[in-house]
This record gives structure tokens, C-alpha cells and sequence, in this order.
């Protein structure tokens, strides 16, 4: 599961990326380590079709039967609490970011504490990249979460659980504009060798 990420870029760069956006295209500032809870950009479909840029909360308010804890990962696809955002183009979103954290397993010995290992784009490649990402409106809200799938040989040296479904710019229109089953069909564990392991 992953719980902290980064993301540096500007909004110059999000836009050579992703393309045009509307929203408030200030610049950003850095977001170096939001954990959930924290805000952070987030880029869906506008009303016109268009991607708008909005501030959206990490963690969609969680079912009551678990306490209403917030979720920040999405893990089963098939879930029922999933299942609107899921089927419901409106409701998708992409999550920008430059690089994002698991935990060791074990803990460290000096530190007696599990380390973060980072994990970005190779070098060859820009660093900013995307997570397939749903939203939701709510009081306090928006609230965004990302999807996780079964994690890649890279990240699995170190969580071998789950890593977030990241998309290339190529893959953004068809997770935000396809039909349920050809956009979920995206989570996929991404190519080890398009990844570095940062620290």
C-alpha cells in the first residue's frame, strides 16, 4: 500500500505532459511528501470534456462498517464501494507525480525503524508520471484516492504486496474517457526496466 509520494513538477510541465488544463494554473508549489489527509493537484474532466487541475484531499471518507477510517488505495476493483467511481468516466482522475515511497519490511538496525525506499521513472525518461486515480465530492472534499495492482519485480524487492497502476501519457485518455472494463484493464504492475529504485 502505498501511503507518501512526491510530486515536484510545475504546472509548465504538467501541461507539456498531460496537455492543456483549466483550473487554477498558478504554479505550484512543491509537494515533497503528502501523506494521506494532505492535499494535492489533481487533474480530471471538466465540464467541457477538458482536464481541469483541482486540490483534492487523499483518502475518500471510508465505509462506516470500518470505522469510516479514510482510503487512500484501491486495490479491489470489484469491490462494491468502488463500483460507481469505477464505471463512471466523471469520476476518474490522474494523480501527478515524480516519484513515490514503500517501507522496508524490516526494520532498520541502528534506527530500530522500517526505511523508505523511493521509486521513479528511469532516467532516460521524464520524471513526472501519473497515477490512475477516482475522486469523489464530499463535505470537506473533494477526495481522491489511486489504484494499486500487484507489484513489479523493482518494487516487490521491497513491498511485495502492491505498487500504485502508474500511466504513461498515452494512457491517460484511455483511463479517463474507456469503458469500465477496457480502463481497468490498465491496472497493471509498470515495466521494471522504465523504473529506478531512487533510495
Amino acid at each position: 500500500m502505498c501511503n507518501l509520494y512526491s510530486m515536484t513538477a510545475t504546472v509548465d510541465e504538467m501541461r507539456r505532459m498531460f496537455g492543456g488544463f483549466d483550473g487554477d494554473t498558478a504554479n505550484l508549489p512543491p509537494f515533497d511528501e503528502p501523506y494521506p489527509g494532505y492535499m494535492a493537484p489533481v487533474l480530471r474532466r471538466n465540464e467541457s470534456g477538458g482536464l481541469k487541475l483541482e486540490m483534492m484531499k487523499w483518502g475518500f471518507p471510508g465505509p462506516q462498517s470500518a470505522g469510516s477510517r479514510p482510503v487512500t488505495n484501491v486495490r479491489n476493483l470489484n469491490s462494491p464501494f468502488w463500483r460507481n467511481a469505477l464505471s463512471n468516466p466523471e469520476r476518474r482522475c490522474i494523480v501527478p507525480a515524480t516519484s513515490f515511497c514503500e517501507w522496508t519490511a524490516d526494520l532498520d538496525p541502528e534506527t530500530k525503524r522500517k526505511a523508505k525506499v523511493w521509486f521513479g521513472m528511469a532516467e532516460e525518461h521524464p520524471p513526472l508520471f501519473a497515477f490512475a486515480g477516482i475522486w469523489r465530492p464530499g463535505d470537506g472534499g473533494p477526495f481522491m484516492a489511486f489504484l494499486t495492482c500487484e507489484a513489479n519485480e523493482m518494487v516487490g524487492a521491497v513491498h511485495p504486496k502492491a505498487m500504485p497502476v502508474m500511466l504513461r501519457p498515452d494512457d491517460t485518455k484511455r483511463w479517463l474517457d474507456s469503458a469500465h472494463a477496457d480502463a481497468c484493464a490498465l491496472a497493471q504492475p509498470f515495466e521494471d526496466r522504465s523504473m529506478r529504485r531512487i533510495g
